[in-house]
């Protein structure tokens, strides 16, 4: 099957990627207003950009229906900072409710009843419940459109991160312990943990 994205309707071309680039990992990124109300908000466009500076990123498509910014763009390009939460299996629940499209006076951390917790170096609050945090500032915002279907990539430097104590051990994330959920097609997720393999990295000989 040969496709040619530009021929089709954007809604297809999205079924395409999300079924061909999987599991992707998801950002649960907090943020705020200018009058002080927090946003809660999935991702699952996410990835790490470099580690010298930290930088991670994620893309907010525009709304399905309008075109029109989510709210967790408009509050980032006015008060440029964020926090990523990584996403356990024991905060799915919660999370799939922070999908819902709800009015951008609505606090989603207490639609999902979720626990705030303030940030050490943003004012966006952090997920408690989470068990690993990253605290960003705006590095950049590009925006690829202005239509439905189009989005933006947010990328955020690193200030702050933290890690449940149980997880961190000689400088690195017991991942079994994170028990992180990936997301797939459709309604479909996965526990990328549950199965895993090893493959050493082959070296060029001297």
């Amino acid at each position: 099957m040969d496709v040619q994205p530009d021929t089709l309707a954007w809604r297809d071309a999205y079924k395409l990627m999300v079924g061909s680039i999987l599991p992707r990992p998801i950002a649960f990124v907090s943020s705020i207003d200018e009058q002080g109300v927090s946003n809660l908000a999935p991702f699952s466009f996410f990835t790490a950009i470099s580690a010298d500076p930290m930088l991670v990123c994620f893309s907010p498509m525009r709304r399905g229906t309008d075109g029109a910014k989510k709210d967790t763009l408009v509050n980032i390009e006015k008060t440029k900072e964020f926090v990523i939460n990584i996403v356990s299996e024991e905060i799915a629940e919660q999370m799939n409710e922070c999908a819902t499209e709800f009015d951008a006076d609505v606090d989603e951390f207490e639609q999902a009843g979720l626990t705030k917790e303030k940030s050490a170096s943003v004012t966006p609050y952090r997920v408690k419940e989470s068990k690993v945090h990253l605290e960003c500032e705006l590095h950049q915002v590009l925006h690829f459109g202005e239509h439905a279907g189009s989005g933006s990539l947010v990328i955020g430097r690193v200030k702050h991160v933290h890690v449940d104590d149980d997880l961190f051990d000689g400088g690195r994330i017991d991942s079994i312990g994170l028990n992180p959920i990936g997301r797939l097609a459709g309604q479909t997720y996965t526990k990328p943990m549950t199965d895993t393999f090893e493959i050493t990295r082959k070296t060029m000989p001297r």
